[in-house]
């Protein structure tokens, strides 16, 4: 398997599954799940800015070939998998993806590891609401919910979480100063504008969104202009892109710093 440049490649075994996590930086812990179709070069990159910032980054391989470049077809056939895979359910509003509890034992991991106050994700596209689902039997302080596009198919506003999930999310606010952020660009068929009303509806002040004039996107991207902080970022001072990655690397260092 290739590893990203940058990155020590690790094994962890949780709930009889072993997965391999790519690690780099010190400091507070914070999980990068990448996006369909999986650890692309753009994902590492974003992970070693995370890195860089000043946190420990465990990036996770849930799906797809490490270091493999996007196409369209590559996307296809992953959510293709995906979508059957008894890991995920795509299509669920009310119920997060079998995944998240491995996931919420490698953020127990990662916080015992680094300590401090609490813990970081930041999901993408397919995996944008783990991040908010992982807030249930974790100390995660700082979810990041960017272009979050479960379930997929015609539940527009659905969070692809539980009522549990959603509980234990406002407790972390209430007693442990949890705060959430989201990112989406505008008229996205996959993240719509329903879903960050709802986000808004249930979590009040504590959710933070930033959503972006698609016009402003990386036109070297696909074209469905979705991926704020990978495909389409233009890494460049004064693009708003680039503003709402230092947004993101800001709102985790106040969460966890």
């Amino acid at each position: 398997m290739t590893i990203p440049e940058g990155f020590e490649s690790t094994s962890r075994t949780y709930l009889d599954q072993t997965r391999t996590v790519f690690r780099a930086g010190s400091g507070p812990a914070v999980i990068v799940l990448s996006e369909m179709p999986g650890i692309t070069p753009q994902v590492a990159q974003f992970g070693r800015t995370v890195a860089a910032a000043g946190f420990s980054v465990y990036m996770p391989h849930l799906f797809g070939e490490v270091m493999r470049p996007l196409t369209q077809g590559y996307v296809l056939r992953e959510v293709a998998r995906a979508c059957i895979s008894r890991e995920f359910r795509a299509f669920a509003s009310h119920a997060s993806s079998p995944i998240v509890d491995w996931l919420r034992a490698l953020g127990n991991d990662a916080h015992q590891e680094q300590g401090g106050k609490g813990v970081g994700a930041v999901g993408m596209c397919f995996t944008g609401n783990f991040a908010l689902a992982m807030m249930l039997g974790t100390k995660m302080l700082a979810p990041v919910l960017s272009q979050p596009s479960l379930p997929l198919a015609f539940d527009k506003a659905g969070l692809h979480v539980s009522d549990a999930e959603i509980a234990a999310a406002k407790q972390l606010i209430a007693e442990d100063g949890a705060r959430i952020l989201g990112l989406r660009f505008h008229g996205d068929p996959v993240c719509r504008a329903e879903r960050f009303q709802r986000l808004s509806e249930t979590f009040g002040e504590a959710f933070e969104a930033i959503e972006l004039d698609p016009a402003c996107a990386n036109p070297a991207g696909p074209k469905m202009v979705h991926s704020v902080l990978t495909n389409h970022l233009i890494d460049e001072a004064g693009q708003p892109t680039r503003a709402a990655l230092d947004r993101v690397l800001a709102f985790l260092a106040e969460q966890l710093k």
